[in-house]
């Protein structure tokens, strides 16, 4: 057996470290295109709400951190895990770089998203493939992990534990990042979602509707459609109707804490939650939970396994 070193790129989506990065970080995301003061003044306002900038970073590397160990303990001295992000340094090009410059031949390629969809995990894992290409390093994709029963029964206990502090008559809405619909033509992220929503709720004991439904969050600031119902409207509407004294937000489709969950769900959420008089809650974040990441290294371990690489 071959002692040679492997890579493991953990791929995620970046976040500005500083509020002096918030510009530059939003300026990447418009490809180049810097934003409007206004946008640039909203979008400083949601960080300077959750404390004056995201956890991520810390949370990201974290869970980068985990998996190394997780590794070490499976494979001692072989591998050497890299973070790379799709708008934020290190890229993910810098990572598959890192990896080239330290011998590294053989790599996985890992997105810190469990479902997969052409526009997101695609677009990271095309990335790093065309890096490894250019640099002698070829990457072994990891495209979804959704129905990886860890993260499952993660959820489950969350939500479970997040339900005792509503009243008993609660829908739980299992959410995810809405993405344009013309790039969910023949795309599987949906399905996936809707998957992982149902087993989590088969966990649970829960029954589609009323007890449970899937809906949308944190849609882009575009004139094209996104996918919905999105969260706010779904929330609204059931305090108009009075059919649930409250709402469990299972937010599936992100792995740690973040703007998305901090600002649009702890704080735009539960403020409208509570004008429609309905209890509100939501699930811990994944983070670097050392069950769900110790399930992770064991699938990079199988993917490289699987390739004929060890």
């Amino acid at each position: 057996m071959s002692d040679a070193p492997l890579g493991l790129v953990v791929m995620a989506y970046g976040t500005p470290r500083t509020p002096d990065e918030i510009e530059p970080y939003y300026t990447h995301i418009r490809r180049g295109r810097p934003p409007t003061p206004e946008l640039l003044a909203d979008l400083t306002a949601r960080y300077d709400a959750i404390g004056g900038i995201s956890p991520l970073a810390e949370r990201t590397e974290a869970q980068r951190a985990a998996l190394q160990r997780g590794l070490d303990e499976r494979m001692p001295g072989r591998w050497q895990v890299v973070l790379g992000q799709k708008h934020a340094a290190p890229f993910i090009e810098d990572a598959v770089a890192d990896l080239a410059a330290a011998g590294v031949t053989e790599a996985v390629g890992l997105v810190l998203a469990p479902h997969y969809s052409g526009f997101s995990v695609g677009e990271y894992q095309r990335r790093a493939a065309e890096a490894g290409e250019s640099r002698g390093v070829r990457l072994h994709a990891i495209d979804r992990w959704h129905l990886e029963p860890a993260y499952l029964d993660f959820l489950a206990d969350a939500v479970r534990d997040a339900a005792g502090t509503l009243p008993a008559d609660h829908k739980v809405l299992f959410t995810a990042h809405s993405l344009p619909e013309r790039v969910l033509v023949d795309d599987p992220y949906p399905e996936e979602l809707r998957e992982s929503a149902a087993a989590v709720a088969e966990r649970v004991g829960l029954s589609p509707w009323p007890d449970w439904a899937l809906c949308w969050q944190s849609a882009g600031r575009t004139p094209e459609p996104w996918r919905g119902p999105d969260i706010l409207e779904v929330v609204r509407d059931l305090g108009a109707t009075g059919r649930t004294d409250g709402v469990l937000v299972c937010a599936q489709g992100f792995t740690a804490d973040h703007l998305e969950v901090l600002y649009d769900l702890d704080i735009e959420a539960t403020k409208v939650a509570d004008e429609v008089g309905l209890a509100f809650a939501r699930t811990r974040s994944l983070n670097d939970d050392p069950t769900v990441m110790a399930a992770l290294a064991d699938r990079v371990v199988a993917r490289i396994t699987e390739a004929g690489v060890v």
